[in-house]
């Protein structure tokens, strides 16, 4: 099998579209319109992103240009780590500072309480989510329903918190940070945190740092193969094979294990399925490594 060569952006020039990399998104900007301002900048037409925030939160964004925007599915974005300050004595429906209808007056707590009140969701986590979330219902977005005034009703769900971290309380705000599985609602885990305390409670800040490998470099150009979950496979047949997408067996592969792959060959690389015959798929094929 040829070894693969990362050309030099000089040698590559405007040849190679793809790109990979981690921007930082603003608070009160929405991805999308994040994405827009990036697509200009850069001169780009084919975009995307991974893993919407909120546009009252801000932080790491994965962003791809070209082929690169079919990887998201296949990159290594768990556990997600942020960090929040929740606001107690704040009611507000989005359970953040976009929707705050009161504030109630609290007499400060003792720090050990809030501490450990934070510090006892290290675990599994079920909850309810917010109504004002992407989930959808029915077809819809919940927050497109709640938005219109009509009743919304959440399936309970369980999220991972792999660690979470008190940090600090300046009454009355409480700030921590907390590792999770993906698709958990930091606006919920605050929420939960204020139940705890006996109070209400929303929002202030909230900060995603790092989505599993991904953590923000000055939009520096990734090496998608630095960050792909599924593992390097070596394909043992003719890589032309691969190159005019054949068909390819098992057989010709040095772990014939079933699972999904990535194999390298010249400077391109695939994503593969082994299943439990000899069966093998393409996941995508022909994705070009471009170097910067």
């Amino acid at each position: 099998m040829k070894e693969v060569s990362l050309y030099t952006e000089k040698e590559r020039g405007a040849s190679c579209p793809n790109r990979l990399f981690v921007a930082k998104k603003p608070m009160f900007l929405g991805s999308n319109a994040l994405l827009s301002k990036i697509k200009r900048r850069y001169g780009v037409k084919k975009a995307g992103f991974s893993g919407t925030l909120d546009p009252f939160a801000c932080g790491v964004l994965i962003i791809a240009f070209g082929q690169y925007t079919k990887l998201f599915r296949f990159l290594k974005k768990s556990p997600k780590r942020y960090r929040a300050t929740l606001w107690l004595g704040a009611q507000s429906d989005t359970l953040d500072i976009e929707s705050v209808q009161s504030i109630e007056t609290l007499s400060a707590m003792d720090e050990e309480r809030v501490a450990s009140a934070v510090t006892s969701f290290e675990g599994t986590f079920r909850y309810t989510p917010p109504r004002f979330s992407a989930k959808r219902v029915e077809g819809r977005r919940a927050y497109e329903l709640a938005r219109s005034g009509k009743r919304v009703a959440l399936a309970d769900t369980v999220s991972t918190i792999h660690a979470i971290r008190f940090l600090h309380y300046r009454h009355p705000f409480v700030t921590f940070e907390a590792d999770v599985s993906e698709g958990t609602y930091i606006r919920s885990l605050g929420q939960a945190i204020a139940q705890k305390l006996g109070c209400s409670g929303a929002l202030s800040y909230l900060e995603r740092i790092r989505e599993g490998a991904f953590s923000y470099e000055n939009e520096k150009a990734l090496n998608p193969l630095e960050y792909l979950s599924p593992p390097e496979n070596r394909y043992l047949g003719d890589p032309e094979n691969l190159l005019l997408g054949r068909k390819i067996y098992k057989s010709d592969f040095e772990n014939r294990m079933p699972g999904i792959y990535h194999t390298i060959f010249d400077k391109y690389f695939a994503i593969i399925e082994i299943d439990d015959g000899d069966r093998v798929a393409y996941l995508l094929n022909k994705v070009e490594l471009c170097s910067y």
